[in-house]
């Protein structure tokens, strides 16, 4: 039996406070909505009940940000895209934000199990005058638990990663558990079983200057951290900055990418970094 999820959300501004509405269908819901910087930023963390994705579920999360509405959205825990005997398991996020309207995407590590056949889909749209930051992070098996991410049974694994601000950036990449030439390439993913994608992204295009400062910023981290080795940064288009990192290991990825969005949160958006109490959890 498969699952079809479906939470919308929505956020506009009452006065000076965000305030968010959702409605659910199935297995896909969120917490209250927390103020833990004051009424003007709303935190919701989503939940799946169920606890993991398997071959023929579908969850679709729609977010719409009014105009001066500034959300972030995070989750409890990983996502985990089980062994599937066939059809495809997939999560879709449709994230639309008005002029001036903020949104942080921050959700923890997906995790692709051995045999898993997954599509994890995103794509926002930023009006002008709209600015985000979000991040993804794979991880691929569990080999700490001696489950690597390699073919097991049929039919083999794969996993389809889709970021896209639309005319902007097109992130689109497919890993199956037979290519060993692109896991194991140092063109590829090196050995490493950990890839990680941190971008901000705004709804018009940001001046040279702008640019290069978010990525020096990003820069004089990650060129001191333990992944120096394995992480970059670049502006593939005037409207979004991107930071990739490889890893062996979720945490020092995880907290390689926390610290440059704190970073980056002070200096595009004078705010200091908050991060959701869930993750100390």
């Amino acid at each position: 039996m498969s699952w079809h999820g479906h939470l919308t959300l929505d956020y506009r501004l009452d006065g000076a406070r965000t305030i968010a509405h959702d409605r659910h269908h199935g297995p896909l819901r969120v917490l209250q909505r927390l103020y833990p910087e004051g009424d003007a930023i709303c935190h919701h963390v989503l939940v799946h009940p169920p606890g993991g994705i398997v071959g023929g579920d579908v969850l679709d999360i729609d977010a719409r940000l009014a105009p001066g509405s500034h959300a972030v959205i995070t989750t409890p825990g990983a996502t985990r895209f089980y062994r599937s005997a066939g059809p495809e398991a997939v999560q879709n996020l449709k994230a639309q934000l008005a002029e001036g309207a903020r949104l942080e995407w921050l959700p923890l590590e997906t995790i692709a199990y051995q045999d898993s056949i997954a599509l994890n889909k995103m794509r926002f749209e930023l009006a002008p005058g709209a600015e985000m930051m979000g991040w993804d992070v794979v991880a691929l098996g569990l080999p700490a638990a001696d489950q690597a991410f390699e073919a097991c049974s049929h039919p083999h694994g794969r996993f389809t990663q889709e970021i896209e601000l639309p005319g902007v950036w097109l992130e689109r990449g497919t890993v199956r558990s037979t290519d060993k030439l692109l896991l194991d390439s140092p063109l590829g993913w090196a050995g490493h079983r950990v890839m990680g994608t941190l971008w901000l992204a705004s709804g018009a295009a940001m001046s040279r200057t702008r640019r290069e400062s978010l990525l020096e910023s990003a820069r004089s981290i990650h060129t001191t951290h333990t992944l120096a080795t394995t992480a970059g940064s670049t502006s593939p288009h005037e409207q979004v900055v991107v930071v990739r990192v490889l890893s062996e290991k979720v945490e020092p990825l995880m907290n390689l990418l926390t610290q440059i969005w704190g970073a980056w949160r002070q200096e595009a958006w004078q705010l200091p970094p908050c991060p959701p109490r869930i993750w100390r959890m």
